[in-house]
This record gives structure tokens, sequence and C-alpha cells, in this order.
């Protein structure tokens, strides 16, 4: 194994995954910088959520090296992948997954109640992101009651409470009308800047693409060409490692 540049938080090489022998994976390498927001862009069947699920341990690949701040992920056991997903990474999916039977401050502050954090400053942190999402007013009702919007927005909330140093957001504004999924993203990207929070956004609609700093593309396993920087002040100028 070689280490990643010191500059990476999240490095992979020459990643191969298949699912049921149906490959996802076809020698993807990629690197991501502390801080930055990046966009893996692709449709569906890319293997965009295969490429987020080995970068954050929830799979290990078939080939290939995954390394968090000069440290691999492949070679962890699941006890110590588990904790690296619990306390040093955030998850957006594209259906909320909320309990059922907690409140949306609650499962907003899961991750925190989960890890011990105490029951008053787990409620405090939860309910400030809610705030920043704008549904604060709804923190004490049940995923029932809520919106599509508003759940999403409450996943949103529980990926960034515990302040983790990576978000991974696999097509979070999938299931949200075009308003309010670039509120979530908006959110989200002012959050992750704010707060030095580095996001790995999932997506197979361009358009989302303009929050971030730089894009990738896949196209059927493989890395693609890859797309132009937004025209943004903040944008990184390095090319795509891919």
């Amino acid at each position: 194994m070689v280490a990643p540049p010191d500059n990476d938080v999240l490095w992979a090489r020459a990643l191969r995954h298949a699912h049921q022998g149906s490959p996802a994976l076809l020698g993807v390498s990629i690197n991501v910088r502390a801080g930055e927001i990046l966009a893996v862009v692709g449709p569906h069947g890319a293997g965009k959520s295969t490429l987020l699920r080995c970068l954050s341990g929830q799979l290990v690949p078939d080939e290939g090296e995954v390394w968090f701040n000069s440290g691999p992920v492949h070679t962890l056991a699941e006890p110590a992948r588990e904790a690296l997903r619990r306390d040093r990474f955030g998850w957006v999916d594209g259906e909320a997954q909320l309990m059922p039977e907690l409140t949306a401050w609650e499962n907003a502050a899961l991750p925190m109640l989960l890890r011990g954090d105490g029951h008053r400053a787990s409620k405090a942190a939860a309910q400030e992101w809610l705030e920043r999402l704008d549904i604060g007013d709804v923190a004490r009702r049940r995923p029932a009651d809520l919106t599509q919007a508003q759940r999403q927005r409450t996943a949103v909330a529980r990926a960034l409470v515990t302040g983790p140093q990576v978000v991974f957001a696999d097509e979070p504004t999938a299931p949200l009308h075009r308003a309010d999924g670039a509120h979530v993203l908006r959110t989200l990207a002012s959050a992750a800047r704010s707060h030095d929070i580095t996001v790995v956004l999932a997506t197979s609609d361009p358009d989302n693409a303009r929050h971030a700093d730089r894009t990738v593309q896949l196209v059927d396993g493989r890395p693609g060409s890859p797309m132009p920087l937004q025209d943004r002040e903040s944008a990184s100028a390095r090319p795509a490692s891919v």
C-alpha cells in the first residue's frame, strides 16, 4: 500500500466492486481535499452510490484502497469502520429513513444520543440544525406528520449534528421538488463551508453540481471525462484525479 498525499482527507485508488457478479466500479481512483465539496456526477447505475459506500466504509471494495486522513479504511474490521461512520462521517440518503416513533429533533439528535453525548447537549445541537434548515417549528412532530421536504431536511440535520469531518450525500434531493432540493443543497453547502466539513455529493442532476468546488464523472463504473468546474471564486482549480 502507498499512503495518500497529506492534503487529501479521502483518497481511493483502483477501486473495483461488483454486486452479485454485476460490476459497479471498474478501476476508479479519486481524491477529496479537506473542506471541499466534490460532486460525483453520472446517470443512474453509473456506480455513484457504490463509490460513496466504499469511501465511507459501508462497503469493502473487492479490489483497491480507500484512505481517510492517511489511514487505511479498506483494511479495518467492521467494528472500527462502524465507529468511523458514527464519529467522523455523516450520511444523507435519497430517502430520509427516520425512526417513525421519534420526533424530528430526536431523529436529528440520534447520532449524539447513541454515542452518549447527553440529552441536553444533543437536543440543543439538533434544534440548532433544524432551525438552520428552516424546520425548527416542527421539532416535536413525528415523521408521519412531516412533509417529504421536512423529513429530508431532518435527515440532513442528523448528518450534520455531530460535526462530522465528511458528509456523504447520495442523491439527497431525489425525492424533493426542485425548489426544496435547491434549498437543502444550499444549506448543506453553507454548513460545510462555515464548519469546514468536506462533502462528497453523488447526483444525476448536473444542476446540483453547481454547489460543488469540483466535479468528477462516472459512466458505467468507470471514470468519465472531467466536467467543467463551476464559475465560482471558491472553486478548486485542481482537476479531478480519476
